[in-house]
């Protein structure tokens, strides 16, 4: 008796271990025919509560274009099967002619080594519509951070947002200039500890912003550096961003309304 409540205690245990959580970040590529993009890139943001499944998808060439849409679903643990279902576009950067196709995926989670993959089927619908996308397979690969985590994404739910730039440290001659959605917001601005104060809209009719802070020098003490304190409605958020003459900082607004119906 002693020797058969043991066999099912490691029986148990060894269960529970092959129980694998697929929370984190997951990057691959879908075949997709006649897609807005040569490469069909496809990054899935996933938290797990139990074995319900919750987060981010993003569709994307690069990180300046790309779709970005809510998911939700359920983890077969004993399976490993994934089943995600997308719902509300909530950001979309692509060009005008491009229609987003909103996924399901079914997917099967699999380890070799130190290598975990997600692979399966996708289909879907293009968005506003009932005409089909062109199914296909995908192959997702767990990655240790996203491809987006350079751009820093605020979702706010209020209308009107307060941007107030300073100069983050000493005082040392930083210049900017502000793009707001590739226009011109502010122009070769110097930084200083009081702040250059500018407004934008976040809404329903303006769903997406993309600010851009461009170095116009690098000040006496390299890289250009700025704080950058966000006021929307009682939030209050505060970014410090970093750029050279090489490469510019930015950050994205989302407007994400709770309970507004899915696109």
């Amino acid at each position: 008796m002693k020797w058969y409540w043991f066999f099912v205690m490691v029986s148990f245990i060894c269960g529970t271990a092959a129980a694998q959580d697929v929370s984190g970040f997951w990057k691959g590529t879908l075949t997709m025919t006649g897609g807005c993009f040569p490469v069909n890139n496809i990054e899935l943001q996933i938290h797990t509560l139990s074995n319900t499944i919750t987060g981010d998808s993003y569709h994307y060439l690069d990180v300046d274009n790309y779709v970005k849409k809510k998911f939700q679903g359920f983890y077969n643990p004993a399976q490993k099967q994934v089943v995600l279902n997308e719902g509300m576009v909530t950001t979309f950067k692509i060009p005008a002619h491009c229609k987003p196709c909103i996924k399901n995926y079914r997917l099967v989670y699999s380890k070799n080594g130190n290598e975990e993959t997600l692979s399966g089927s996708w289909d879907g619908k293009i968005m506003n519509t009932e005409a089909d996308c062109y199914p296909g397979t995908i192959v997702l690969y767990r990655i240790k951070e996203s491809a987006f985590k350079d751009v820093p994404e605020v979702a706010v739910d209020t209308g009107t947002i307060r941007l107030d730039f300073y100069d983050n440290g000493e005082i040392d001659g930083d210049s900017i200039t502000v793009m707001v959605n590739n226009q011109v917001l502010l122009s070769h601005q110097r930084l200083t500890a009081t702040p250059i104060t500018s407004y934008i809209k976040v809404d329903l009719h303006n769903t997406f912003q993309e600010i851009e802070m461009v170095a116009e020098n690098l000040g006496s003490i390299p890289p250009n550096t700025a704080m950058l304190i966000i006021t929307a409605g009682e939030k209050r958020y505060q970014l410090f961003l970093s750029s050279t003459q090489q490469r510019s900082a930015k950050v994205r607004f989302v407007y994400e309304k709770e309970n507004v119906a899915p696109l």
